[in-house]
């Protein structure tokens, strides 16, 4: 491929919107009950990621119903944020379990 292809390319994805800000993975915690840090920052597109350190079922539900996700005993899962906003969230298993993410446009 000559190098008039490449940099043709490279200005297609560049215009394309490919190569838009890296998203980022924010981590957190469940240990004690507790979701750590109980307030977060990200952007959209980021993902976040709930890292549960207990030995019991934890759930991250979004108040408003954007997502649940289910995070295992000793378990981890993630949730990509496609939306901005404020969005708190609870444990459905123990809701005095409370977290909030603070989700900027990207």
């Amino acid at each position: 491929m000559s190098s008039r292809h490449v940099q043709a390319i490279m200005v297609f994805m560049l215009a394309a919107g490919c190569c838009s800000a890296r998203a980022d993975t924010i981590s957190v915690t469940i240990k004690g009950l507790v979701f750590q840090p109980a307030q977060t920052h990200a952007k959209v597109g980021d993902t976040v990621e709930w890292i549960n350190q207990d030995f019991i079922p934890h759930t991250a539900t979004a108040r408003a119903g954007e997502w649940d996700v289910v995070v295992g005993a000793n378990q981890s899962a993630n949730q990509v944020l496609d939306k901005a906003g404020i969005f708190n969230y609870y444990c459905r298993f123990h809701p005095n379990m409370r977290g909030s993410i603070i989700i900027e446009p990207n």
